[in-house]
């Protein structure tokens, strides 16, 4: 039996806030954490700001699902084993558990769909292939 709550927000009960992972976006909490017990988190993302380089390398070592799904704008990322790839509106991404990745690029009004799990995870910078 699972332990899983009904959970349900709508978009005026969820307001973005800028206490996420990244001081460049703004996330909306989805509600998914608590529902679940943090077996999984969804938010959306928007950008609020830029980084001078991007995000920087790194990799999440203790995520075993990662699904990216753009809104709105674009982003442009670089994964290991595929090089660079944009992302436009409609487009999924599954990110494998601790592939290596880089965000590069957004669009100023960049909004994003990230589903993870677990809900709660580290991201372990490393430094670029010379």
């Amino acid at each position: 039996m699972s332990n899983q709550k009904l959970s349900i927000v709508h978009v005026e009960d969820a307001k973005f806030v800028g206490d996420g992972m990244r001081k460049c976006f703004e996330y909306r909490d989805l509600g998914i954490r608590q529902a679940t017990d943090g077996k999984f988190h969804a938010h959306v993302i928007r950008a609020i700001d830029r980084e001078e380089e991007g995000i920087g390398l790194h990799r999440h070592n203790e995520v075993q699902f990662q699904m990216v799904y753009i809104l709105k704008g674009s982003m442009r990322f670089w994964y290991e084993g595929k090089g660079e790839v944009v992302a436009k509106q409609g487009t999924c991404i599954l990110q494998p558990p601790a592939v290596k990745h880089d965000v590069l690029d957004w669009s100023d009004d960049l909004e994003l769909l990230e589903v993870t799990s677990p809900a709660d995870f580290t991201s372990e910078a490393l430094q670029p292939a010379e």
